[in-house]
C-alpha cells in the first residue's frame, strides 16, 4: 500500500507555492488591509494549510453558514406572509372603506415594528455565527482568527477566508 507522507523537499515545494499564492493575494488587497497581513501572518497561514484539514473546517464552516442563512431567510419570509394574510384578513372582515384605512394603518405600522425585531434577532444570529466560525478557526490553529467584533478585523479575517477558498480550489503541487 502506498503511503500518503510527503517528503521534506515536497513539503517545503508546497509551503514556498501556498506562501507565494498568499502573498500575491494580499498584494491585491486594500493598502489600509495589506498593513493588517504581514508576512508572518501569511507564512504562518501557509504552513497551517500544509495539510488539507483546515480546508475541510473552512468548506464545513461555508456550508453551515449557508444553511443557516437560507433558515433564517424562510422565518423572515414567514414574518412577510403571515402580515399580507393579516392585511387580507383585515380587508375581508372590514367592509368599510375609511374604516379599512384606519385599521390598515394601525397594522402596517405594527408590522413595521415586529419585522424591525426581527430583523434584530436575525442580525444577532449572524454575529453569533461569525463568533463561532471565529472560535472554531481560531481553536484548529488558523493564524489571523480570535473572536472580534471590530469591524476592520472582522474584515481582515473575511479575506484570510477567502484567501483559503481560493487556494482549496487550486491545484497545489
Amino acid at each position: 500500500m502506498e503511503t500518503l507522507e510527503q517528503t521534506p523537499e515536497a513539503l517545503q515545494r508546497k509551503l514556498y507555492f501556498l506562501l507565494e499564492q498568499l502573498q500575491d493575494m494580499a498584494r491585491e488587497l486594500p493598502p489600509k488591509y495589506q498593513m493588517r497581513v504581514p508576512i508572518e501572518l501569511l507564512s504562518g497561514l501557509a504552513n497551517c494549510l500544509l495539510n488539507d484539514t483546515v480546508f475541510e473546517i473552512v468548506k464545513g464552516l461555508m456550508e453551515i453558514q449557508h444553511v443557516t442563512e437560507k433558515h433564517l431567510f424562510q422565518q423572515r419570509l414567514q414574518i412577510i406572509n403571515k402580515h399580507t394574510l393579516e392585511i387580507q384578513e383585515m380587508i375581508n372582515t372590514t367592509p368599510n372603506p375609511a374604516q379599512q384605512e384606519i385599521k390598515r394603518n394601525v397594522l402596517l405600522k405594527r408590522h413595521k415594528e415586529e419585522l424591525k425585531q426581527t430583523d434584530m434577532k436575525l442580525v444577532i444570529q449572524l454575529d453569533q455565527k461569525v463568533s463561532d466560525q471565529q472560535d472554531t478557526l481560531e481553536k484548529a490553529g488558523v493564524p489571523g482568527f480570535f473572536v472580534t467584533n471590530k469591524p476592520i478585523e472582522i474584515k481582515v479575517q473575511m479575506y484570510l477566508l477567502d484567501f483559503i477558498l481560493r487556494l482549496s480550489k487550486m491545484d497545489i503541487p
